[in-house]
């Protein structure tokens, strides 16, 4: 009775084929809504967030749903926003390297759009055929090459956004160098959703680099402290990877066929500056390792595989294993000891733990695969050791029915109330994405 009478107040703003009763969907993630919307512009967003604002209706956002298993512990809210039909380029303006674009666009499409002017946006996000520009830049979504690029923090330059009321604002702006002041585009990029939705982003460009490279170094076990001291001394130098990535030996044999350490170093520069860089890495290399070379293409397949080794929101197989997805942060070098643990859990709790982590900049991923109780346990085992290291665990995807008993954002941290004196001052109803940021938000 309620949904009818939504859908009926609802076609105030939407024709009929934009809107749809999903509220019977079986949807093992959450974060759904009885009515599933779907607007094709800003103004069409700000009518229906003002309508939820007055009506004290709950809203969920979501774009190609790679990031629906992110917190959150309901099911459905009232509204589904889908923003998959809010996309394109809004701007571009090659001299300037900016690029300004609809948040429902996938990564894939703007970095193959952005290819015919040999540019591209300097981030790697997991699964980016299916990711979109909007819901990346809300989880704050990076990988292996935040080492060179940064994240997607350091790639936004505006924003305009939506508040939860239906009004509009435009932090930033379409030019790289900015006004000094605070930076409002960091209130946005990271908060899931929570205090408005995204309608557009503006972003720095890149040159896509004329040669890129990648080293594959495999330790063993035993070799392992080798790999540490190699590391530091590495990032002590003059050489400048986009990525000095470790990986276990379940993500090493899964994706290269051997079960060792495997220390991905990525390079992307003019082609003699990436020579330079493998002869010098190539002088150091420690003694009873191995070394693979990847280039061009190559390296470009291994990262292809690499950013879609992880599970995908939008998509559920009913017999596959429970997955999770945890993010974890320590210091760089202690990432070591997290992918340890994570084999040694792997095999005291009878999962599949394909794990790696930067050792430029301290963040590790791990991936968990099999029975319920065991992921849940394996959560907390990884939460206890990183807590020794003074590091953090945060769950970045799980079904909705474990996401409560594993605590997606782990204790309520001594910040927690700035946190909710902003979302109490932006969407003092709590319209938007409930539950789905630090501490529940």
């Amino acid at each position: 009775m309620i949904t009818a009478e939504i859908l009926t107040e609802l076609k105030a703003f939407f024709s009929e084929n934009q809107m749809t009763d999903s509220g019977s969907d079986a949807q093992p993630y959450g974060n759904g809504g009885a009515i599933t919307v779907f607007p094709n512009s800003e103004d069409e967003i700000a009518s229906l967030l003002k309508y939820a604002y007055e009506t004290n209706k709950k809203v969920n956002v979501i774009g190609g749903g790679t990031k629906r298993g992110f917190g959150g512990t309901e099911a459905n809210a009232d509204i589904l926003i889908s923003l998959e039909n809010y996309k394109g380029i809004v701007e571009h303006v090659p001299g300037d390297m900016t690029l300004t674009v609809k948040p429902g666009t996938t990564f894939k499409e703007v970095q193959d759009y952005l290819l015919e002017f040999n540019q591209k946006i300097a981030l790697d996000p997991f699964l980016p055929a299916h990711a979109t520009i909007g819901g990346i830049i809300a989880s704050n979504d990076s990988g292996p090459k935040r080492l060179g690029y940064g994240s997607a923090r350091d790639a936004v330059i505006g924003l305009r956004v939506v508040y939860p009321d239906g009004s509009v604002i435009r932090s930033g702006g379409k030019v790289v160098k900015n006004v000094a002041g605070y930076d409002m585009n960091k209130l946005f990029i990271g908060a899931m959703g929570t205090l408005g939705i995204i309608s557009e982003v503006t972003l720095k460009l890149r040159p896509v680099p004329k040669h890129e490279s990648l080293m594959l170094l495999k330790f063993s076990e035993e070799k392992i402290d080798d790999a540490r001291k190699f590391a530091v001394y590495l990032l002590d130098t003059v050489i400048e990877p986009v990525a000095l990535e470790m990986m276990n030996p379940s993500l090493s044999a899964k994706l290269l066929n051997e079960r060792v350490y495997t220390l991905a170093i990525g390079f992307e520069d003019v082609e003699s500056s990436v020579k330079y860089q493998e002869d010098f890495v190539q002088k150091l290399q420690p003694s009873g390792t191995d070394l693979a070379i990847l280039h061009q293409e190559e390296a470009i397949s291994f990262w292809n595989d690499f950013y879609g080794n992880v599970p995908n929101g939008a998509v559920h197989l009913a017999d596959a294993p429970t997955e999770a997805t945890l993010k974890i942060g320590t210091v760089n070098m202690n990432v070591i000891e997290i992918l340890q643990e994570c084999q040694l859990l792997q095999d005291s709790h009878n999962l599949l733990i394909e794990a790696h982590g930067g050792l430029g900049h301290g963040l590790s991923q791990a991936v968990l695969r099999g029975a319920k109780e065991d992921i849940v346990s394996a959560i907390y085992s990884l939460r206890e050791k990183a807590a020794k290291l003074n590091g953090y665990v945060v769950v970045k995807h799980l079904p909705s029915a474990l996401r409560e008993k594993a605590n997606v954002w782990g204790e309520k941290q001594a910040y927690q109330f700035i946190l909710e004196g902003i979302k109490s001052k932006v969407d003092p109803n709590r319209v938007l994405n409930p539950g789905r940021f630090v501490g529940g938000i």
